[in-house]
């Protein structure tokens, strides 16, 4: 019996040795990145460490932020969203369509609709895509990958059917057609701090409250765990994955209106390839790909990392295709380090089990030989 518990001892002592400095590393490995980024630009540039040049790049970082909170409730529960960046191209475009004035030939007049009007608007049809996604891969069964991916090429058709390949110019409107302010979301700051940066924010302390306070939240996390053990614990499964494409949709158009303000223009190619920065700053900011593991506040961290890369890269004169390597080399990096901590954690948990398992056995047999 006194051997069996110096074991136990041993081993949780040293469970706890390693979590002093190794596990903090690991698990604040997005901070530490961040932090590590601007140390090295700061020196390389001198105009990188300055608060309008921080404002300026967190504006950048707060597209690819909102499409990653998105991107993150649907990792959660284990699913991709590939359409993300299709959306917000789509977005823009609708935006910009109403923006320019719906023309109505059956009455020969033309209207003008208010910006938050086309701001609802907007979101809806986010939120449209969103449940499209939802309800094939949660009632027809159709894999994440295949539904979101084909969702992709549909917004990305329909945007440039609408379009017809162009771009919508000028969406500052006119103060006499009423229709004026969408450069409000872009260019106006309050308290000097972009708009842009400002709903990224409300966008992700929403959705961290959804998550930690809320029944919705631990659905989601549940969800991803074990969708099954889920199911039969009386957790509405498919209504949970339905929603969480539409939180989706909804964050990628709002992130299409932040990004076509900032442009005062919306085209249909806008947004390309985004979906990939998405999950990489989900991925960074350590969720699983697996899902039930990622937060919030991981995930805005993992997107100012590649924010802020992206940008210090671009001002210290760094060719366009040496950042989509470095960019890629933080992805493979940031996987590898997932696969780690996560894999530690799955290691950990058979060498509890055994514990437990030969405690009894140990005092079994001392039992049976008193």
């Amino acid at each position: 019996m006194t051997d069996t518990r110096q074991v136990q001892k041993s081993t949780s002592s040293g469970r706890r040795g390693g979590f002093s400095l190794g596990r903090i590393l690991l698990e604040g490995r997005a901070f530490f990145a961040l932090i590590a980024i601007i140390v090295v630009f700061s020196l390389l540039s001198p105009v990188y460490l300055s608060t309008n040049n921080f404002l300026i790049m967190s504006s950048h970082v707060a597209i690819f932020g909102l499409l990653a909170i998105g991107m993150l409730l649907v990792i959660l529960t284990g699913g991709i969203d590939l359409s993300v960046g299709s959306t917000l191209g789509l977005a823009g475009c609708i935006a910009g369509f109403l923006m320019q004035g719906v023309q109505l030939d059956m009455f020969g007049v033309v209207l003008f609709p208010p910006v938050w009007v086309v701001v609802i608007l907007t979101c809806l049809v986010g939120a449209l895509i969103g449940t499209i996604n939802g309800v094939l891969i949660s009632f027809f069964k159709v894999p994440a990958f295949v539904a979101t991916l084909g969702l992709l090429y549909v917004a990305r058709g329909a945007a440039l059917l609408m379009t017809n390949g162009l771009t919508y110019n000028n969406l500052g409107g006119k103060p006499e057609l009423g229709n004026t302010g969408f450069d409000w979301l872009g260019f106006n700051r309050l308290f000097n701090v972009p708009i842009g940066v400002l709903v990224l924010a409300v966008v992700a302390i929403i959705c961290s409250i959804l998550l930690t306070r809320t029944a919705f939240g631990r659905w989601v996390y549940s969800t991803g765990g074990n969708a099954r053990a889920a199911e039969l614990s009386g957790v509405p499964v498919k209504r949970v994955t339905v929603s969480v494409y539409v939180l989706s949709g909804i964050c990628a158009a709002i992130a299409g209106l932040v990004l076509s303000s900032q442009l005062t223009s919306a085209g249909p190619t806008a947004g390309t390839t985004y979906e990939l920065t998405a999950i990489a700053a989900v991925v960074i900011g350590g969720a699983a790909l697996t899902g039930g593991r990622g937060n919030v506040r991981g995930t805005l961290l993992g997107a100012f990392v590649i924010g802020f890369l992206s940008d210090g890269l671009v001002i210290i004169g760094v060719s366009s295709y040496w950042q989509t390597v470095f960019t890629g080399a933080v992805i493979i990096l940031a996987v590898l380090l997932n696969s780690i901590q996560y894999g530690r954690r799955r290691a950990a948990k058979p060498a509890a089990g055994d514990a437990s398992t030969n405690t009894p056995s140990a005092a079994g047999a001392k039992t049976k030989t008193a």
